[in-house]
């Protein structure tokens, strides 16, 4: 059974169940920064998925890379599964510009989190069901 860490829950914003993972949004209106992780009972490495798993993660993550792409015009994609906080698989599709806050550093631990009104939030997660729907 599919639990979702307790930080993930606290941290983020429901999207979307896609096929093979949940899509969240991450409560920092610095970043689009979106979070997939896999419905999958004690997964922690990418290793421990199948390989047709592994697949369907990565058709996933190049799903949400296009969206931000295309709907969130960002300049690069930063994709990563850190896990050193969260060990619960978990990877971050973060859209990146050259004006952002901490471009070209790391989002991790270069500026404080600034967490979306409830409104804004919503208005992302509407649009973002609105780009999948495109595609599902």
């Amino acid at each position: 059974m599919f639990i979702l860490d307790p930080k993930l829950e606290l941290d983020t914003f429901f999207i979307s169940d896609l096929k093979f993972s949940r899509l969240l949004l991450m409560n920092d209106v610095n970043y689009p920064w979106l979070i997939l992780v896999p419905r999958k009972h004690d997964v922690i490495e990418l290793i421990d998925l199948s390989f047709d798993e592994q697949i369907e993660l990565l058709r996933e993550i190049n799903l949400v890379g296009k969206i931000l792409q295309e709907h969130f015009f960002v300049e690069k994609l930063n994709i990563a599964a850190l896990g050193n906080v969260v060990k619960q698989l978990h990877i971050h599709i973060i859209g990146r510009k050259k004006n952002d806050i901490t471009f070209p550093k790391p989002v991790w631990g270069n500026a404080a989190i600034k967490p979306y009104a409830e409104k804004d939030a919503q208005e992302i997660i509407l649009k973002i069901k609105s780009c999948l729907d495109q595609f599902y």
